[in-house]
């Protein structure tokens, strides 16, 4: 069976002052239709670069050196900027983590919605104003008519949300990427909107890659869970699979940070030790190495993805050799 989405080899780059920095290396996955999978790991491990790679959305000085990112079939890579725009905002959406920045300060809600939903789907002025209002209704807008009149920074952060997600559904697409999609909400705002996000998704049977460090929001959202980290997918395995047997040391120190309400009362919550290295290109074997408290000296070694079971693979040779206690 073709997947809806297929990144093949993804290996992306920043022009920085000492030559190109490469920030996501060699990244392969898939996405189905319907399906939800995550992206987890700490800042700066490549996750948003690895979102804006595959919507054609990199800042100056950002270029693709390798790979593909097959959608439908088509490689969107090999595509002209004119034939991206009619991928993008129609077939593939994205919501961004900071939607006060993304949407224009310039033009109401309702402006910014209809000119979508024109652009790809042909409506007119009217048909599409009453698809942007039904949107807005359709995400838990209480005065939907009245949002339509505001400007972006008249709303809460909530509801600048709500509408990123009604301009992102704007067109029933297939595959809906969110980057971040609860940064700075409150908790009770972020389970709304994951949950809406999983009501929306069930409704028009759409595929959702998300990205997030919310180890809870995977546990809630995914099907599937890619764990990157210094660039690279390090780890990848269904969710449950994932939480219960863990392979790689990265993701046992996440999972190992995340407070539960059965924990014991004398519970410390652990942090991990190190940072995430800046650059990436020196490394020769695994890049957790240095953080890692059962590094050994084949972990200097070349690393590859080695099976776990079932779609689950690790760059651990240590834990494959059986040198790690489970």
């Amino acid at each position: 069976m073709s997947h809806l989405l297929e990144v093949k080899g993804l290996t992306t780059a920043f022009a920085g002052d000492y030559g190109k920095n490469i920030v996501v290396d060699h990244i392969d996955f898939a996405v189905d239709e319907g399906e939800t999978v995550c992206i987890v790991g700490e800042s700066g491990c490549g996750k948003s670069v690895t979102s804006l790679s595959v919507m054609g959305l990199l800042d100056k000085g950002g270029q693709v050196l390798d790979g593909e990112v097959l959608f439908q079939g088509k490689d969107l890579l090999s595509l002209s900027e004119k034939q991206l725009d009619e991928v993008r905002g129609d077939k593939i959406t994205i919501i961004f983590q900071d939607p006060l920045s993304s949407l224009n300060p310039a033009f109401t809600i309702g402006n910014q919605i209809t000119e979508s939903i024109r652009t790809h789907m042909g409506l007119s002025k009217e048909d599409a104003y009453a698809r942007a209002l039904s949107l807005l209704q359709k995400v838990g807008m209480q005065d939907a008519r009245g949002v339509m009149k505001k400007y972006p920074h008249t709303l809460s952060g909530g509801m600048r949300q709500r509408v990123m997600i009604a301009m992102a559904l704007s067109c029933d697409p297939k595959l809906l990427i969110a980057d971040e999609p609860t940064t700075a909400l409150d908790v009770t705002i972020q389970a709304q909107i994951m949950q809406l996000l999983k009501e929306l998704q069930k409704e028009n049977q759409m595929a959702i890659l998300l990205i997030t460090h919310d180890i809870g929001v995977v546990a809630n959202m995914a099907d599937r869970v890619i764990v990157m980290y210094a660039g690279q997918m390090i780890e990848h395995a269904p969710v449950q699979e994932l939480f219960a047997h863990p392979k790689h040391p990265y993701t046992r120190a996440l999972l190992e940070t995340v407070p539960s309400i059965k924990d014991a009362k004398e519970r410390e919550l652990l942090s991990i030790p190190g940072m995430v290295p800046e650059r990436y290109d020196h490394f020769t074997g695994c890049r957790f190495a240095d953080r890692c408290k059962y590094r050994r000296q084949e972990c200097d070694l070349p690393q590859k993805d080695y099976e776990f079971g079932k779609g689950h693979t690790a760059k651990c040779i240590v834990m494959k050799e059986g040198g790690i206690p489970t």
